[in-house]
């Protein structure tokens, strides 16, 4: 998995529209640059969907924790208070630094548990193993079938006895409704995309733009400024992430020697998301 500039042409819908209309003013960015970084740590400071269902599960397996994509540390610090040893890995620099400040900022009994890795979560050695392995955020959407591969072989060699691999995805219930004739059981409403304003942490404004067609495999998430500058650059972030249904993920798990032994339904990210965890182990 790497992070590099995207491309204009690769943003649709009514944002790609806004992307031109700003012209040479939009500096586009990925989700997980440098800049990018500190658009989704912001948005994401507040989002305590699935934290509670995560700790919960890892609650009940002794050991350490290895968590995969940990971003900023929206789980690392939830995850850190349960009195576990943490080992952080992320392969976004601007995400790592932010993560790592925060620990500089917080007090030690918390910071000299945890351990940051910068590295690639398809692809990993590090030293002994783990009771728990976390990839939350469904973060494991944003690599494809040959780095999910990479993932699956890495875990199952860092996982402890009796250890479990948490993580989570999103469907989509709408798509479970097509019928033959195309329809997309919306009442013939388009929800391709949907746009959103929200507020960060910091009390930043964003318009948040999803494109997500029927059926696609995979959907673009766009943050603009929710009020742009009269003058000047506008930073214009975005990443497109796939879309991994858990009939899917349980059978490539399968394929690489882990067991989904048990799923649970997440509160609901909204009406056209359906977020599930999944628990899974070494297959005996």
């Amino acid at each position: 998995m790497t992070t590099s500039a995207p491309a204009r042409h690769t943003v649709p819908g009514s944002a790609g529209l806004r992307l031109a209309a700003l012209g040479d003013r939009a500096v586009l960015h990925d989700l997980y640059d440098e800049t990018g970084s500190a658009v989704y740590h912001d948005l994401s400071a507040q989002d305590t969907l699935e934290v509670r269902e995560l700790l919960g599960r890892v609650r009940t397996v002794p050991g350490p924790v290895l968590e995969l994509a940990a971003g900023s540390g929206r789980l690392t610090f939830p995850l850190l208070a349960l009195g576990r040893d943490v080992t952080a890995l992320e392969l976004s620099s601007g995400m790592l630094a932010l993560l790592r400040q925060r620990l500089d900022e917080a007090p030690a009994r918390i910071r000299n548990r945890c351990t940051t890795v910068h590295g690639d979560m398809s692809d990993f050695r590090l030293e002994g193993t783990f009771g728990a392995v976390v990839l939350g955020t469904t973060s494991i959407s944003l690599l494809d079938a040959a780095g999910r591969a990479g993932l699956y072989e890495a875990v199952r060699g860092h996982l402890a006895p009796g250890g479990r691999f948490l993580l989570s995805t999103v469907e989509r219930p709408a798509d479970e409704a097509e019928g033959t004739d195309g329809s997309d059981g919306t009442d013939g409403a388009d929800d391709t995309e949907v746009v959103l304003d929200v507020v960060g942490a910091s009390g930043r404004g964003y318009r948040m733009h999803e494109h997500w067609p029927a059926g696609a495999d995979a959907r673009v998430i766009t943050v603009f400024p929710a009020e742009e500058p009269a003058s000047g650059t506008v930073p214009v972030a975005t990443s497109t992430v796939g879309v991994l249904p858990v009939a899917r993920l349980t059978a490539e798990l399968a394929a690489h020697g882990l067991t989904v032994t048990a799923r649970y339904p997440l509160p609901s990210g909204g009406w056209r998301h359906r977020d599930v965890l999944l628990e899974a182990e070494v297959a005996a």
